[in-house]
């Protein structure tokens, strides 16, 4: 088994998939999305597949596929389905492995577990997307003190989007973080910006 890396964001919407497909083309790695709640006929892993470009990488199944784009406690309990984490189990493979998870850490699998609760079974190395707006620094630095307080180990934090180097220079140096990438706003986004992207991070 390679490196195994669990990506994780602020909230919903701020990059993750995009984030996740450059890993995944840097380091030529497995992809693995355990939670997809929502757009099945256009999920994550059909976009990873669409925009890497190595020969390397396998793109393993999902465990549960929901089919309302709502929270996956809530997209579950529509299809008649109990998520459990118990049941989550990382695939197979000598590869290092991106997961990329479902919105923010603290999203809820059922009425009692977290992906916070996923995170830890899974005991990857924890990498967590944010992106520049009003009140991100502030979900960014919850985010990371909630990981902290559950002696979950971040192995670092990447940017997404429009640049904004003095809230970025706040996160890092109050959190103690390290900034592993800072990842432009594509005007289009492909295999090829997605490899060309692989510049900007750093692991």
């Amino acid at each position: 088994m390679g490196n195994i890396y669990f990506i994780t964001g602020i909230g919903t919407g701020i990059g993750k998939t995009i984030v996740s497909a450059i890993l995944t083309e840097k380091l030529n790695a497995d992809y693995w999305k355990p939670i997809q709640s929502g757009d099945l006929e256009i999920s994550d892993s059909l976009l990873i597949k669409h925009l890497i470009s190595n020969k390397k990488t396998t793109i393993h199944p999902e465990r549960y596929r929901l089919g309302q784009p709502l929270s996956p406690h809530l997209s579950a309990k529509i299809d008649g389905v109990k998520i459990s984490v118990s049941d989550i189990d990382i695939p197979p493979t000598t590869n290092d492995l991106v997961i990329e998870g479902a919105g923010g850490l603290m999203v809820p699998l059922n009425d009692e577990e977290l992906i916070l609760d996923l995170i830890k079974k899974l005991k990857a190395r924890v990498i967590v997307v944010s992106q520049n707006y009003l009140g991100s620094i502030n979900h960014t630095l919850l985010t990371l003190e909630v990981f902290k307080s559950n002696n979950i180990n971040i192995e670092g934090l990447i940017f997404n989007g429009i640049a904004n180097q003095e809230s970025e220079d706040y996160i890092s140096k109050y959190s103690n973080v390290k900034i592993l990438g800072k990842v432009p706003k594509l005007s289009i986004i492909d295999s090829e910006s997605i490899a060309n992207c692989r510049q900007y991070i750093s692991i």
